[in-house]
């Protein structure tokens, strides 16, 4: 998609600092963070929402979510850890591009009193 944020940080087009990358996804900090450590996994493929993939797409995706056990070392991800996919406007979305919010440390703010 030509002007969607996510898809320009993937494809090179808008200068992002990566934390990882393979030939599916990209992994960012997310420039604001409500925890610790916070990171935004997200795929190359461009999909609005979670039902815009087909099975193949969104098999490949949940690969990648669970990629993250291999690489907690690097994310210094603590050994229990948050994922976090905002579905629609409504659903706290705020870029139309699924991705995936990795949380852990310190809590900021998503918990309840």
């Amino acid at each position: 998609m030509n002007d969607c944020l996510f898809c320009k940080f993937a494809n090179g087009q808008l200068e992002v600092k990566k934390v990882y990358e393979d030939d599916l996804m990209i992994i960012i900090r997310d420039i604001e963070p409500k925890a610790k450590n916070h990171f935004l996994m997200i795929p190359k493929e461009h999909y609005r929402l979670l039902e815009d993939m087909t099975d193949a797409q969104a098999e490949n995706f949940l690969k990648c979510i669970k990629k993250l056990k291999s690489l907690k070392k690097e994310l210094e991800l603590d050994d229990g850890f948050r994922i976090v996919i905002n579905q629609g406007k409504n659903g706290g979305q705020s870029i139309p591009h699924v991705h995936v919010h990795i949380l852990s440390g310190e809590k900021l703010g998503w918990e309840k009193n």
